[in-house]
C-alpha cells in the first residue's frame, strides 16, 4: 500500500477544560476514512510524542486523533479519556473520518487503558470500538488510581461481547516486558476475543517510532533505523485493525 500525503491540525480543544488534541489525516479524503483514537502513556499531556506514529498511520489512509490527557488527574484521567471518545464519535466526520469505524488504541499506559475500555465499556459510557489496539502495554498488573486491575480478571467477569484485539510489543522493551502481551494472548483466546500479537525488535519508545531523550525526560522522534521500522510496523497494525488492506 502506497503512503500518501498527510495533513495535521494541531491544538483542537476537545473538552470544557480546554484540553487539546491533534488530528492527523490524509491530505485528500474522497470518502470517510477509518478512524483511530490513540491515547498516549503515563506522561501528562504528551500527544506530541505520538505524532510520528500518528502521521505514519495517517499516510496509510487513517484519520488519527491524539488527545492530551492526565493520568495524574483525581479520577485517573478517565474524564479526559471519555471526553476524547465523545469528541471522536461526534466530530470525526468533520475531518473526513468515519465515526462508525473507530479503532481505540494506545501506547504504554494508554494501551492498558484502551484495552480495559474495550473489556469494560462502562469506563467509556458503554461505547464499543470496532477494534482495539495496544502498543507496548502492561495488561497483567493493577492501577488502582485508575480503577483498573489485571485484565485477565476483567475478561472473566465482563458481560461485554468480544471485539478484535491487536497487540504490538517490542522484544527489547525493559519498561513493559513483552511477556505482558504474550501472557495476555491466551486469556483473550480463552474468552473468545479475536487476538493477534505482532512483535518487533524495539524497546518501549521505539515501538512508537520514538527514542527517549534523558535531557528532556521525554520521548522524541526516532532517528535509528530500527525504531523507524518498528513504528511503521505499528502503523500497519493500526491500519489492519481498522480494516484497511495493508501487507505485512
Amino acid at each position: 500500500m502506497n503512503e500518501i500525503a498527510v495533513s495535521t491540525e494541531q491544538g483542537v480543544a476537545y473538552e470544557p477544560g480546554g484540553r487539546l488534541l491533534d488530528v492527523h489525516r490524509p491530505a485528500r479524503v474522497s470518502a470517510p476514512t477509518p478512524t483511530v483514537l490513540l491515547w498516549h502513556g503515563r506522561g501528562p499531556e504528551e500527544r506530541d510524542v505520538l505524532a510520528p506514529l500518528a502521521r505514519q498511520a495517517a499516510s496509510l489512509g487513517l484519520l488519527v486523533v491524539v488527545p492530551d490527557w492526565r493520568p495524574d488527574a483525581p479520577d485517573g484521567g478517565w474524564g479526559h479519556l471519555r471526553a476524547s471518545v465523545r469528541f471522536t464519535r461526534e466530530r470525526a466526520g468533520e475531518f473526513g473520518g468515519d465515526a462508525g469505524r473507530i479503532v481505540l488504541a494506545g501506547w504504554s499506559l494508554g494501551a492498558y487503558a484502551a484495552v480495559s475500555a474495550a473489556v469494560r465499556p462502562e469506563l467509556v459510557d458503554g461505547w464499543r470500538p470496532a477494534a482495539v489496539a495496544g502498543i507496548a502495554g502492561r495488561y497483567l498488573w493493577e492501577r488502582p488510581e485508575m480503577g483498573l486491575g489485571d485484565l485477565r480478571d476483567a475478561l472473566a467477569a465482563t458481560p461485554a461481547g468480544p471485539v478484535p484485539v491487536h497487540l504490538v510489543h517490542g522484544t527489547a522493551d525493559d519498561i513493559a516486558d513483552v511477556r505482558h502481551s504474550r501472557d495476555f494472548v491466551p486469556a483473550l483466546d480463552r474468552w473468545g476475543w479475536p487476538v493477534a500479537l505482532t512483535e518487533t525488535d524495539a524497546d518501549h519508545a521505539g515501538a512508537v517510532m520514538t527514542e527517549y531523550a534523558p535531557e528532556r525526560q521525554r520521548c522524541v522522534p526516532a532517528r535509528a533505523a530500527g525504531a523507524l521500522a518498528a513504528g511503521r510496523t505499528a502503523a500497519r497494525v493500526l491500519a489492519r485493525a481498522a480494516g484497511l488492506p495493508v501487507p505485512g
